[in-house]
């Protein structure tokens, strides 16, 4: 089975984006959810419920940006 990085996708309530892709990405997103589905033993995973795992994913493993929103939140604290 394949090992994705996005494991099983919450039913979460929606929050309404609108943005464009290109058509590639888009192609690659709807692959990738249906990767997932089929080794979640689920059917395929719409790609707008892809996009906020992936972006939460990538933004925790992003260290330069995990040091700058420390560095902006220490700035925000009471008396800091």
């Amino acid at each position: 089975m394949t090992k994705l990085k996005l494991g099983p996708i919450a039913d979460d309530t929606p929050v309404k984006l609108t943005v464009e892709l290109p058509a590639g990405l888009h192609r690659d997103l709807v692959l990738y959810g249906e990767l997932l589905g089929r080794s979640g033993g689920q059917g395929p995973v719409a790609p707008q419920k892809l996009i906020v795992p992936m972006l939460e994913r990538y933004l925790a493993s992003d260290r330069g940006f995990a040091k700058a929103r420390r560095s902006v939140n220490a700035g925000r604290q009471p008396g800091g």
